[in-house]
């Protein structure tokens, strides 16, 4: 499945799961440092589909498994997914089934349906194997956080070797 055509410059990227302390901030830094070293002319952001955590940084937790990583999280604060963020936004990949039948239930159009992705569906090995969920480990330890880490780097090569193409 190719991307979605960018309708500007930059291509924008939204990282979305459930309360944006978690998953996505750790892929929206791993993915921006990537685009940023590629010097791809895109924005990344992050969401949640949920409220509870808006304005609040990502979780320790995260943050740490990102700077043992070599990655700085910190700026990072949660905000939620609105449906008008569509008409902004390129790409939406969500890290899970759920969030992802969520972004398709707010998507105003077919359009913006077309745009709703799952990260690890850039994971050849993930989608070969049909593990499209990124872990969630917010109910887990430091390790947890490791491995979801682990989890979304070959996801986030994968999208953008084909960012790399399609914005070539």
């Amino acid at each position: 499945m190719s991307l979605p055509p960018p309708r500007g410059r930059p291509y924008r990227v939204c990282l979305v799961c459930l309360g944006n302390i978690c998953r996505s901030p750790i892929a929206a830094v791993v993915l921006a440092s990537r685009v940023e070293d590629e010097g791809l002319p895109v924005a990344v952001d992050s969401a949640g589909t949920g409220s509870w955590h808006i304005g609040e940084p990502a979780d320790r937790r995260a943050l740490a498994a990102l700077r043992r990583a070599g990655y700085d999280g910190d700026a990072h604060r949660a905000r939620q997914f609105d449906s008008s963020w569509f008409a902004a936004r390129d790409l939406v990949l969500a890290l899970d089934t759920t969030n992802r039948d969520d972004l398709l239930a707010l998507a105003p159009d077919e359009d913006a349906r077309r745009r709703v992705r799952l990260l690890r569906s850039f994971d050849p090995r993930a989608a070969a194997s049909g593990e499209v969920a990124v872990p969630d480990p917010y109910w887990g330890d430091a390790q947890s956080f490791d491995e979801t880490l682990a989890v979304v780097r070959p996801a986030v090569d994968g999208l953008v070797d084909e960012l790399r193409t399609l914005l070539a």
